[in-house]
C-alpha cells in the first residue's frame, strides 16, 4: 500500500488490523485474467478495533449496523486487472466508508418564516404568468 489511508484528522487505518483475501476477478482480461488472483476483498473488524474513538466507533456501528458481519466490515475491489490497483482501491474506499459513518450528525435545522415581501413577490409572479397565458387563448378573436 502507498501509506496509511487517513479517516478524519489524525486517525487513520490500522495497517495490522487490515485483512486481506485475494481471488479471481471476473470479466474481460484474456488469459492472463485466469491465473493471477487480482480482486481484492479488504474486512476490518469494526467492533474491535482500538483505532477509533469510541464515540465515533459506537457512530459507524450504528450507521453501518446494514453492512456489518459479525462487526466486521467489508470492501470489495475488482475494478483493475492490477491486483495493486485494486487493493489502492479497496482501501481508499474503506476509508472514505468509515469517514461517512462517523461524522457528526448534521446541526438540527432552525425553523423561519418566510418573509412577507418574497411571497407577495412570488404570487405577483404567478398572476403575471397566469395573465399571459390567459392572453394566449382565442376567446377573442371572433
Amino acid at each position: 500500500m502507498s501509506g496509511p489511508y487517513v479517516i478524519r484528522g489524525s486517525v487513520s487505518l490500522p495497517e495490522a488490523e487490515l485483512m486481506w483475501r485475494f481471488s479471481r476477478s471476473g470479466g474481460p482480461g484474456g488469459q492472463h485474467v485466469n491465473t493471477s488472483d487480482s480482486q481484492v476483498e479488504l474486512r476490518f473488524d469494526l467492533a474491535n478495533t482500538e483505532a477509533l474513538p469510541p464515540v465515533w466507533k459506537d457512530r459507524a456501528l450504528a450507521r453501518l449496523e446494514g453492512r456489518l458481519v459479525d462487526g466486521v466490515v467489508s470492501v470489495r475491489s475488482s475494478e483493475h486487472r492490477s491486483q495493486w490497483r485494486n487493493r489502492e482501491t479497496a482501501a481508499v474506499r474503506l476509508a472514505s466508508l468509515l469517514a461517512e459513518a462517523t461524522a457528526p450528525p448534521p446541526r438540527p435545522r432552525r425553523a423561519t418564516r418566510i418573509p412577507r415581501g418574497i411571497n407577495e413577490r412570488r404570487l405577483r409572479e404567478k398572476k403575471q404568468r397566469s395573465d399571459t397565458k390567459r392572453g394566449r387563448t382565442g376567446r377573442d378573436w371572433g
